[in-house]
């Protein structure tokens, strides 16, 4: 079974971890310039990774469900880390006035491995082949 939930829990780690590392890394380009931006990009990728991981949280918390209940975990999950990244941008901006431009560097950092497709079908090198393409081979 390609779909198990031990699968979802595997790319949850996966996407959890790949936030962290890169977040450290550019935190460690930026530290070069002060301590105050290295730490505006770790609190603002750190911001990220714990929303994630309250939405990982959310939707592998409970038993095997019926669909709609796995879809309104996920819904719930969503709406649950957009809160907390939008507060924990409200506080590391304008409660702990740390440097605005390192904190959206860290927040678009840890968001960036998301978009390069951390699951299994990323490392394949071709889509299956489709009845047509087998016809005409």
């Amino acid at each position: 079974m390609q779909n198990s939930i031990a699968a979802g829990r595997r790319l949850a780690v996966r996407v959890v971890a790949a936030q962290a590392a890169a977040t450290v890394l550019v935190a460690a380009g930026f530290a070069w310039h002060g301590w105050s931006d290295a730490l505006a990009v770790l609190a603002g990728g750190g911001v990220v990774v714990l929303g994630t991981i309250v939405l990982a949280l959310r939707v592998f918390a409970g038993p095997p469900a019926a669909a709609g209940t796995v879809l309104a975990r996920m819904i719930v999950g969503n709406l649950l880390r957009w809160c907390v990244i939008g507060i924990g941008l409200y506080l590391t901006l304008v409660k702990a006035a740390l440097p605005g431009l390192p904190i959206i560097a860290g927040l678009v950092t840890a968001l960036l491995p998301q978009l390069f497709g951390l699951h299994d079908a990323f490392g394949q090198r071709q889509p299956p082949a489709t009845v047509a393409e087998k016809i005409s081979n």
